[in-house]
């Protein structure tokens, strides 16, 4: 972010924050709390989703915001007095492929206001100090930038094997006390270290059973994703750019989104070495790598003499599936498509949509089709990645089809009628959105 984007989002207290943190990278910190002030709290309580899901006192941010000048007033006295208490998270679980299911804390309105208040300080230290192989969750980083940075060590050579790393529920196993340990590297104000661990050590409510764990953070709180990037910071990132790579004999690259990551290497024998330490590294701090989602193979890029048409494994990282293929003018190139059971869920949701809305007017129901066919094109639309999306787009025209077809006995929705009504209802095309190439090979 630079100063003037910076001087646009940010308090004065905050810049000054910032300055520092750069310039003094071994400095640490012992006023931080009191930029939580009332300022930083209407900010943060206007960051909210107006239509956010409610908490376990079941107040939502439009009742929140109707008095919203006493009760931020009644929070900042709360927390200066360090009366302030975290209520208990209300814990849902949301569907994955294969029956799985994710467990998503909802705090209430007022603990989000203060995990964001909290992030937006904290981020002012940590931002300074995060890696450039760190792309999730930061200001102006995103999935794309980590994948345009695969995209291009691959193809200059200099990735022939690729360790694929899978951490076993990160956020529920990440150690409490050893992250309140990183935090000293550069917070010394207590009251701030005393607010972090009243968001940690909460209580959750999934449905009528309470419990309190006493490891890890909930996923859903806003300060979850900065907190993850702390404790991967010193037990990942630090560890591999300043201690393996400089006893490497080859080039290695670690790219990270969140808890998810792979390190590409030029030699083998590197990739060998690091395989045989990187699960003990994890143990240290109380992570596990799955086992069967852990693996290490060969993934140069192929010569382009070679008159085969495909290239050598692929695998998955951030929703796509990664392969060689030729290019335009027979230059091999690293390809993205969606990874199979992204596509399928995507196609479900849609048809489940589809079913349950189809009494919903036509030109509702096509608003809301388009947020999500666009939505999903917005992320996946990316070089050689067309045919995926043309698969979701036609699932949806059969899908919306189908169900406006059954919506009365009487007047049928004859495929000519259905294709008149697209016409006046177009759905997005797939367009290449965003190019993880400078150039098409």
């Amino acid at each position: 972010m630079s100063a003037t984007q910076r001087a646009g989002v940010m308090s004065p207290g905050l810049l000054k924050v910032v300055e520092k943190a750069e310039k003094e990278p071994n400095t640490r910190f012992t006023s931080l709390a009191h930029l939580m002030d009332e300022g930083a709290l209407a900010r943060a309580f206007h960051r909210l989703r107006k239509d956010a899901a409610v908490g376990v006192d079941e107040v939502t941010v439009e009742e929140y915001g109707q008095g919203l000048e006493s009760n931020i007033r009644g929070l900042h006295e709360r927390m200066k007095a360090g009366t302030y208490r975290h209520q208990p998270i209300r814990r849902v679980h949301i569907p994955k492929e294969k029956g799985k299911t994710r467990p998503i804390g909802i705090s209430s309105v007022e603990d989000k206001i203060v995990q964001h208040a909290l992030r937006e300080v904290l981020e002012a230290v940590y931002e300074q100090d995060f890696l450039d192989c760190s792309h999730g969750f930061r200001p102006g980083r995103s999935a794309h930038d980590a994948l345009r940075t695969l995209n291009q060590v691959a193809f200059n050579r200099e990735v022939n094997w690729i360790l694929e790393a899978d951490i076993q529920s990160f956020f529920d196993s990440l150690d409490r006390t050893k992250l309140m340990e990183m935090l000293q590297f550069r917070v010394a104000d207590t009251a701030l270290l005393r607010l972090v661990g009243k968001c940690l050590s909460v209580g959750v409510l999934d449905g009528e059973e309470y419990s309190e764990p006493g490891l890890g953070t909930a996923q859903g709180s806003a300060l979850s994703p900065l907190l993850g990037n702390i404790y991967l910071h010193y037990a990942l990132d630090v560890w591999f750019e300043r201690e393996v790579k400089p006893r490497l004999r080859g080039k290695a690259h670690l790219i990270r989104y969140a808890d998810d990551f792979v390190i590409g290497f030029e030699r083998q024998d590197d990739a060998d070495r690091v395989m045989q330490v990187i699960g003990k590294r994890m143990g240290k701090y109380g992570l596990t790598l799955h086992p069967e989602k852990t693996r290490l193979f060969s993934f140069g890029r192929p010569r382009d003499g070679r008159k085969e048409g495909k290239g050598p494994a692929t695998f998955d990282f951030l929703g796509f599936t990664m392969y060689w293929r030729r290019g335009k003018r027979g230059v091999w190139a690293l390809a993205f498509k969606t990874r199979t059971a992204r596509l399928r869920r995507a196609i479900q949701a849609v048809k489940d949509f589809c079913r349950s809305h189809r009494h919903e007017s036509i030109p509702e129901q096509h608003v809301a089709l388009c947020r999500r066919i666009q939505g999903h094109f917005n992320y996946f639309g990316v070089n050689y990645n067309t045919e995926s999306l043309e698969r979701l787009l036609w699932a949806t025209v059969v899908a919306w089809h189908k169900w406006l077809n059954r919506r009365s006995q009487r007047a049928r929705m004859t495929w000519k009628r259905f294709e008149e009504l697209l016409k006046d209802f177009p759905l997005p095309r797939p367009t290449i959105r965003v190019q993880l190439w400078g150039v098409t090979p």
